[in-house]
């Protein structure tokens, strides 16, 4: 009978001590034998305005210290199923942006070849696209569901290709995305012309902006995205900045009119029952969130997405 590694709980050891891992599980070296894992990129060298999202796996695992193992809303039981465990971070070059692209791709070749599916804690949104480049090696062409404040298709910023702004475009650009099983949830703020968000549009993506699910519940939306994405694989790209600065103050761009926590909630656990390859939650920036609510949320969403894996 299989033995599936378990969060250390409260009663074992106090909750401000133990290991500082994801939700304080094993620790381990490769995803050999794991179902899904939780895996860290340190890297703010592609962001364009506040910096410090290299610290935010580190602030997102000391955050994840209250997280226990059985989800009272959804009744996911996740550690009852799945081998799953902390693999650390991805040794970036954090001198050198376009080297960090490659060995982001690369790490995550050598995590999928193992069969788990990876859960991201970012870091800047630039590490995405090397990450879908592995999702393409491995499933072929990926369905994407992108919660964010942003569109993040930039042709370049300041001249440059590899950008936290830039992601999408480099994905759509490399053959990485079904482009009728695109989801841009969330997109809000200020522009440099009317037709901003309209790139992904013209691309056949569905691009909700926030302002469509204000008031709203997110629960009709996620099922159209279920029926549309059906049973192909997709990848669960999820900005902190989607939510509103009143939750997510700790964040290198902020954007008022966002998403509410309920409403990423049901984002995220409206994914139940679609054949996810992988999970990312990213820009999180502790030196922008001194209650620790950011990289808390951040934390509770990643354990989400755990839930809903298949």
């Amino acid at each position: 009978m299989t033995r599936y590694n378990q969060p250390l709980g409260g009663n074992a050891m106090p909750r401000f001590g133990g290991p500082v891992t994801m939700m304080r599980l094993p620790a381990q070296d490769t995803a050999g034998g794991l179902d899904a894992c939780f895996v860290g990129i340190p890297m703010d060298i592609g962001t364009s305005n506040r910096p410090g999202t290299r610290l935010g796996p580190r602030q997102i695992r000391d955050e994840s210290r209250m997280l226990r193992p059985y989800n009272m809303a959804t009744r996911a039981a996740p550690f009852e199923r799945m081998q799953v465990a902390d693999i650390g971070d991805v040794p970036i070059n954090t001198f050198d942006l376009k080297k960090s692209v490659g060995i982001i791709a690369d790490h995550y070749r050598g995590i999928l070849a193992h069969g788990a599916v990876p859960l991201t804690l970012g870091g800047d949104h630039t590490l995405t696209w090397p990450i879908l480049r592995a999702m393409k090696d491995r499933h072929g062409p990926v369905a994407l569901i992108h919660v964010d404040a942003h569109a993040d298709v930039n042709e370049a910023m300041f001249g440059e290709a590899e950008a936290h702004g830039t992601p999408f475009r480099r994905a759509w650009e490399e053959g990485c995305l079904l482009n009728d099983r695109v989801f841009q949830i969330g997109l809000r703020g200020t522009g440099y012309a009317a037709e901003d968000f309209d790139w992904g549009r013209a691309q056949g993506w569905t691009v909700v902006q926030a302002e469509e699910l204000w008031y709203r519940p997110a629960t009709p939306l996620m099922e159209q995205v279920r029926e549309t994405v059906g049973d192909a694989p997709v990848y669960l790209s999820f900005d902190i900045d989607s939510l509103d600065p009143a939750f997510a103050p700790g964040t290198g761009t902020v954007e008022p009119g966002g998403l509410s926590t309920w409403q990423a909630l049901e984002i995220v656990r409206g994914c139940a029952g679609l054949n996810l390859v992988g999970c990312d939650l990213v820009e999180v920036s502790p030196p922008y969130d001194p209650s620790g609510n950011t990289a808390l949320i951040a934390a509770n969403l990643l354990y989400e997405m755990l839930c809903v894996l298949p």
